[in-house]
């Protein structure tokens, strides 16, 4: 049994800047010791708590199971010790397999080459033992095998989730520059909303932020679209806990209530696309979707508002960027009394054109934008 199976001990990785919140749901779902660091979370989970966190965590972008810690002075090393590694316990002949690597101030030169070193390790053992290897798939493995080496020393990890868990799967469609879906999962997390007051979103694009919350206020695990997680290729998955793990979760889901979520945009495509997308989770159907410019609506008073505005990318040829933001203050500071607004500024200088005091700023990624997100208290 390899290192991480015998020891119960996982790698999260997340976004910078929701270790903290990452952590807490990690220890909800069941983990033990666990250990936030820059962009990843070290834990422990029997078996039933990793399937849980792997199809209920709504923060976590991937699970890894480390398999084998070595030095690595050379990219020889690196396949070295892929060698030892017995694949057979985690793949078979027909199945398929991709590799995805990281380095950080290592001798090797990049990560590309890192991971052909692994790759053909994995391929050459298998030739050399039958004659024939399994085939490479980079989009939709049964194995995906992780490779991160720092300085000189690498570690080689089997990916528990299957892929990357922000892909929830009800994005049947989308527009420009979409939120990540663990990211607005971040933003309902940290708005504190908990279905007290109505929830808006003025600005939907494909409707990421509404979907999120809506799942959350409904209990529906992350993963309840995924046809298949990684800790199925596994030595020592247990089918039948998985059902039991994957029942318990799904009885708990909820109905929306009434009214309690609301979603607007000016762009008729972007409020079909949220429709589209509602309809793929359990109850979002109910999400109260309509078409309309944010400077029209009458008021949003009394609600938690989450909103992912335009930061020059999704802008519109010809709007001034500085004039949109002011309005967007205006709107919050005129009709939206009583209410608590968590901005997303993909674009940090557009936060002193808002003109609204800010309770607090946190950083958040989304993707490669080094964001920053915004809570306002309108009294």
């Amino acid at each position: 049994m390899s290192d991480a199976l015998t020891r119960n001990a996982y790698f999260a990785q997340i976004a910078e800047g929701l270790e903290s919140p990452g952590s807490a749901e990690l220890a909800d779902l069941g983990a033990v010791d666990v250990r936030p660091v820059r962009r990843g979370i070290h834990f422990k989970a029997d078996r039933s708590s990793l399937y849980r966190i792997n199809y209920c965590a709504r923060l976590c972008s991937r699970v890894l199971a480390p398999i084998q810690s070595f030095a690595c002075p050379d990219a020889a090393a690196i396949y070295r010790a892929a060698r030892r590694i017995d694949w057979t316990r985690f793949l078979n002949l027909d199945q398929t397999f991709a590799v995805f690597a990281s380095t950080a101030g290592s001798s090797v030169p990049h990560s590309q080459f890192a991971g052909l070193k692994l790759k053909d390790a994995v391929a050459d053992q298998f030739r050399d033992a039958f004659g024939r290897r399994p085939n490479v798939d980079p989009r939709t493995p049964d194995l995906w095998i992780n490779l991160y080496v720092e300085k000189d020393r690498g570690t080689i990890s089997v990916d528990t989730s299957g892929g990357s868990l922000h892909r929830r799967g009800y994005r049947t469609r989308s527009g420009d520059a979409p939120m990540q879906e663990t990211v607005a999962a971040a933003m309902v997390r940290l708005s504190g909303w908990d279905g007290r007051v109505p929830l808006a979103d003025p600005m939907c694009g494909s409707g990421t932020l509404v979907i999120e919350a809506a799942m959350d206020y409904c209990r529906t695990p992350a993963g309840y679209l995924r046809h298949r997680f990684g800790f199925q290729q596994l030595p020592d998955y247990d089918p039948q806990v998985w059902k039991t793990v994957k029942d318990e979760a799904t009885g708990r889901i909820r109905k929306l209530a009434d009214r309690l979520i609301y979603a607007s945009d000016i762009d008729a495509q972007a409020v079909s696309a949220t429709r589209a997308n509602c309809k793929m989770v359990p109850h979002a159907r109910t999400v109260s979707v309509l078409r309309k410019d944010f400077r029209q609506i009458e008021g949003l008073e009394n609600r938690i508002i989450l909103c992912n505005p335009p930061y020059g990318i999704r802008m519109k040829r010809g709007d001034d960027l500085d004039d949109f933001y002011r309005q967007l203050g205006d709107f919050l500071k005129q009709r939206c009394k009583g209410s608590e607004a968590y901005i997303y500024f993909g674009n940090r200088e557009m936060i002193k054109r808002i003109g609204l005091k800010p309770a607090w700023k946190k950083p958040l990624r989304n993707g490669g934008l080094d964001g920053r997100l915004v809570k306002y208290e309108l009294y």
